[in-house]
């Protein structure tokens, strides 16, 4: 059972981040203070929404120059923290070499701050965001699962650096944080996979994170035609705030926790947001065949395989939720909301 001293201050790497920036939110308005590592401390333009977020709460930020795959580069942002969220890893999939753009920020960001953490004096609980790609890696995969759900037992093992590779960068970089904290005793790991994230932006930047690319794909009119109808997890980003911070600060927090407010798929997404604002955007309402989507998603998107498609499209994703409600005391928002509340913030509605 870990206590943190909420009079020290707490890390968050990867700082401006989508989910991170909502983390420093909720820190800073329970009064924290925050060390947020960056790339670059003195970019005012991309840590403007963090300053503010400061001035308009009863916490502190200081902002630290660090470099994932700089070693010991967190070692002066992890002063005096007992506490450390690693949040920063990449997420796209707009790459041309996935081992040294994905795969080795992933893996060695995590070596680099879990071993800081080892030399650090003060650290006692790392707070690793890993994924639900870690999880599977295809909807089929569901089948090998006990009881046709996904848990925290479950791990990916069908992706690779040549199918999957973001998935397998989540997978090689979690691993990596159990191998480490097995082999010392100084400070524990609670691990957070949460699925898909979508909610309301606090950073104009965030708008052009990863996460959103279907989602604006299926408002603009790119699928009018269609979506394919793919089976996948969402979670709104604040209740994905509100899970990290609870792992951070519960003590009897522990091991990996699913964070996924609904199972679900493009296609009902899609349908959600046709019911509201269908008459003004082109929201496909749709689904695409699967023939089509074998004959044109190979050429339109490198990632959108045959093997791809026949795993996922058409297939079921369900993850059980149920250790984050109960440990991590998280409640889940509508669906609804998360959905109603990314559009309005992505069109500024």
């Amino acid at each position: 059972m870990t206590v943190i001293d909420r009079s020290k201050p707490v890390l968050v790497t990867g700082a401006t981040g989508f989910v991170a920036s909502w983390l420093v939110k909720k820190l800073l308005n329970d009064g924290l203070i925050v060390h947020a590592a960056v790339r670059n401390p003195d970019d005012e333009i991309k840590n403007r929404h963090l300053i503010d977020l400061a001035k308009s709460s009863g916490g502190t930020i200081k902002f630290f120059k660090t470099n994932l795959l700089e070693k010991d580069s967190y070692f002066e942002a992890m002063r005096e923290c007992e506490l450390v969220f690693h949040t920063a890893s990449p997420f796209t999939s707009n790459y041309s070499d996935a081992q040294t753009e994905l795969l080795d920020p992933a893996i060695e960001g995590t070596i680099n701050v879990l071993l800081t953490a080892n030399k650090s004096e003060f650290v006692k609980r790392v707070v690793l965001t890993s994924s639900c790609a870690a999880i599977y890696s295809d909807c089929t995969d569901l089948a090998k699962t006990t009881n046709n759900i996904f848990t925290e037992n479950d791990w990916n093992t069908g992706s690779s650096l040549h199918y999957q590779p973001y998935f397998y960068s989540k997978t090689m970089a979690e691993r990596k944080a159990w191998e480490i904290v097995e082999a010392q005793n100084k400070w524990d790991l609670v691990v957070i996979n949460p699925s898909l994230v979508l909610g309301p932006i606090l950073n104009e930047k965030s708008s052009n994170s990863e996460s959103f690319s279907i989602f604006k794909q299926i408002c603009d009119g790119t699928l009018r035609l269609g979506v394919p109808n793919f089976g996948l997890g969402l979670v709104d980003v604040r209740d994905l705030a509100e899970a990290h911070f609870n792992a951070g600060f519960i003590p009897q927090a522990s091991g990996r926790n699913i964070i996924s407010g609904h199972n679900t798929n493009l296609l009902n997404i899609a349908r959600i947001l046709h019911y509201k604002y269908g008459n003004d955007y082109n929201i496909p309402k749709s689904s695409l065949p699967k023939w089509l989507l074998m004959l044109i998603g190979p050429l339109v998107d490198k990632q959108i395989t045959r093997r791809f498609i026949a795993n996922n499209i058409n297939k079921i994703w369900k993850a059980d939720n149920a250790k984050s409600i109960k440990n991590l005391k998280v409640s889940y928002r509508s669906i609804e909301s998360t959905l109603f509340d990314t559009f309005n913030s992505i069109y500024g509605l």
